[in-house]
Formats: structure tokens, C-alpha cells, sequence
């Protein structure tokens, strides 16, 4: 078994700033929480950027920018790069960060679905912003288009920058959209997934669904032909990243997917979370991986290459 590579995704799309104090909505909210993640023993942050006015969540390449420069510098954590941005953006403003600023890693949604978050929006009883409601409920009306033609169009993007794509499954149809853009050349094998459950419109998250998943990949895949790692959104990221981690798989936690640390407690940052899961890996005898390990798990080029003039 390799060692134990932890994501940590801080602030992501879904939540709003009202939803919980400690969630990391201005730039420097977002790095402190980078940084301490990858503190506490995540090898690699995944980040959104957001407006520092409101919160909202922003394809502004300077934020994206500052994100990357201010954590690169104070740790060594590899960088992966939303091209989710949010189900409102433009296909445009959601591959404009990786051609500009070359990231290692790069989020690809691996499929359309319908990413309903709307029920969050019976939790705000003073919302902060006049905008968070609205672009909560909105989802409800909502598909997450991710055709294959522009999965092509990301991936060629990523590609041309030596930026490695993290596939987002959230369902199992998503392993055959993957088998069948490796087998026309639009993704080059072996690949990494990110088995994302729990989302309303995804699979559930449940041991025998993540189980499933895992093997429809040695089935569809073949063994050798992918790395994998395990998501969960809400309560069930902590037993989900023990399930994956139990099955020899890497794991993703932070406050992008859950704003608690346990029952009724809000987690503070999403190195808590990260601590959490370093706990349980040792545990179980689990190595956990150095942003160097993970580098070479993942395939990953290095932050050398990268070119950050905007």
C-alpha cells in the first residue's frame, strides 16, 4: 500500500458565509486555512477563489493569483485548482485559470448532473449577504453541465500546461464517460479520481456504493490505470474517509464538503478536519504522504513550470 495522500478543499462553491463562522470566504481566510491544512498533514489544498466583498464565489484570475502565490509560499502543499468554479459560471471563466496559471492540479467534473444544494438554504436565519438565498435556491433548477466535448476542452487545456486533471466521480455512469475519453485520447491513463459522494443529484455515500465505485473502475479501467481518492459531503465525510482509507484508498476532507467536526460542532478550519484523519490513518497503521510523496503518487510535475503573469 503507498502512503496516505490527504486533500484538504477549504472553501469550495457550495456553502455561504452565513452558514458557519469559521468558514474561509476572503482571500486571506482562505490561505490561513490553506496553510494550516497542509499544517496538520494535507500533501494537497484544493481552492476556489471568492469575492472579498461578499463572499460569493469569484473566477477573478488576480484571486485565484494571490491564492496560489501566498500558499506556495508558506508551505509545500501541491495546489489544485478549481475548473468547477460554481454551477453559475460559464465554461469560459471556468478554464480560465489553468491556462494562465499552469496550477499541478487541476479539478475536472468527469460528468453533467443535477448539484442541488437548495435545502442549505433553510439553515440561514440572518443571512450576512443579500445573495446567498437566492443562489442557494437556485440550484434546485439547476444541471452542472459537463458535456463531453467540454471535458475535452478542459483537459486539452490541462494538458497543454502540464497541469494534472483530478476527475470528479459523482456517480458510477462517470467511469464509462472517463473509459471512453481515454479511449479517444482525450485523457491519457493512468488518471485520478475523486470519488465525490453525498451530493444531492450524486450517489449516496454509503460503504457499498464507495465500494462499487472502486471496483467499476478495476472493472472498466483495469487495475494500474488509476489512483483514487474519497470525498463526502456533510456528516458523512469523516466514517467515508475511514471506509476509503480502509480500502487503500486517499482521502479528501475540509470545509469545501462539511462544516462540522462532529454532531451539532462546527469545525473551526479544515485542518481540524485533516487532524482528524491523521489520527485515524495512524490508527490504522497508515503512513501519511509528504507533499513530495504525493507529488509522485499523483504524477504531478512540481511547482516549477508554473508562470503567474496575469
Amino acid at each position: 500500500m503507498t502512503k496516505l495522500v490527504i486533500t484538504a478543499a477549504v472553501t469550495g462553491a457550495t456553502h455561504v458565509p452565513s452558514l458557519s463562522p469559521y468558514f474561509p470566504s476572503t482571500p486571506e481566510q482562505i490561505i490561513e486555512d490553506a496553510v494550516g491544512a497542509a499544517e496538520a498533514g494535507a500533501a494537497v489544498v484544493h481552492i476556489h477563489a471568492r469575492d472579498p466583498k461578499d463572499g460569493r464565489p469569484s473566477s477573478d484570475i488576480r484571486l485565484f493569483q494571490q491564492l496560489i502565490e501566498e500558499i506556495s509560499s508558506r508551505c509545500d502543499a501541491a495546489i489544485c485548482v478549481t475548473t468547477g468554479g460554481s454551477t453559475a459560471m460559464s465554461l469560459e471563466e471556468r478554464v480560465k485559470p489553468i491556462g494562465i496559471l499552469k496550477p499541478e492540479l487541476a479539478s475536472l467534473n468527469s460528468g453533467s448532473l443535477n448539484f442541488a444544494f437548495h435545502l442549505l438554504a433553510g439553515k440561514l436565519k440572518d443571512p450576512k449577504f443579500d445573495w446567498e438565498v437566492p443562489y442557494l435556491l437556485a440550484t434546485e433548477d439547476l444541471v452542472f453541465a459537463n458535456t463531453f466535448k467540454n471535458v475535452k476542452i478542459f483537459a486539452k487545456a490541462m494538458y497543454e500546461v502540464g497541469t494534472t486533471p483530478e476527475l470528479e466521480v459523482y456517480d458510477v455512469g462517470m467511469i464509462n464517460n472517463i473509459k471512453h475519453l481515454i479511449d479517444v485520447g482525450a485523457l491519457r491513463a493512468p488518471v485520478y479520481m475523486q470519488f465525490v459522494l453525498g451530493i444531492l443529484g450524486g450517489l449516496p455515500a454509503t460503504p457499498e456504493n464507495l465500494v462499487f465505485m472502486v471496483e467499476t473502475a478495476r472493472k472498466t479501467l483495469g487495475d494500474g490505470n488509476f489512483v483514487w481518492s474519497c470525498a463526502a459531503a456533510g456528516k458523512a465525510q469523516l466514517p467515508m474517509a475511514c471506509v476509503g482509507m480502509s480500502m487503500g484508498g486517499n482521502v479528501r476532507v475540509g470545509l469545501e464538503d462539511n462544516l462540522y467536526i462532529g454532531p451539532g460542532q462546527l469545525a473551526k478550519s479544515s485542518g481540524e478536519q485533516v487532524g482528524a484523519v491523521v489520527r485515524i490513518a495512524r490508527e490504522l497503521s497508515l503512513e501519511i504522504a509528504t507533499p513530495a510523496e504525493a507529488r509522485q503518487i499523483l504524477g504531478l510535475r512540481g511547482k516549477a513550470g508554473g508562470d503567474l503573469a496575469v
